[in-house]
């Protein structure tokens, strides 16, 4: 069964300022750094849907990720204050998706990006469905 074409509108905004230490010798935010802003933005847009990266650890689910995707359009520089908006746009199976669309201050869109997570039993390592409680709590976004 596809549960994607049933999420209602899930998307989330999260704010994240460019550290020193995150750039590299030109001043641009290191490309490597925005898996890290995206798991930032990932983990807030699960917890306004009442959902803890903590608590599914705690009971014994893992979401590690399948797949990262990333399209660069313009850097982000020292100091910026980004916006990272974060659609969940896939929930079927046993996996998550997640869109990303990263904004300066000045509104310029510096990258989009799509990560795919599946959801795993920690002491398995295998594969499980979405475990309903969580669906609910999407599908309704309690």
């Amino acid at each position: 069964m596809n549960q994607s074409r049933d999420l209602p509108e899930l998307e989330f905004s999260t704010k994240i300022r460019v550290r020193y230490a995150e750039t590299d010798q030109m001043g641009y935010c290191y490309y490597g750094n925005y898996a890290s802003y995206f798991e930032v933005a990932r983990v807030e847009a699960l917890r306004n849907c009442n959902i803890s990266y903590k608590s599914l650890e705690q009971s014994g689910i893992l979401l590690p990720v399948k797949k990262f995707e990333i399209t660069y359009h313009q850097p982000a520089k020292y100091d910026d204050l980004l916006t990272i908006h974060t659609r969940i746009t896939q929930l079927e199976g046993v996996r998550i998706g997640f869109n990303y669309c990263t904004y300066n201050e000045d509104g310029v869109l510096l990258n989009e990006a799509h990560t795919l997570l599946v959801f795993i039993r920690a002491s398995t390592q295998k594969p499980i469905p979405i475990p309903s409680d969580i669906l609910e709590n999407l599908i309704h976004k309690k």
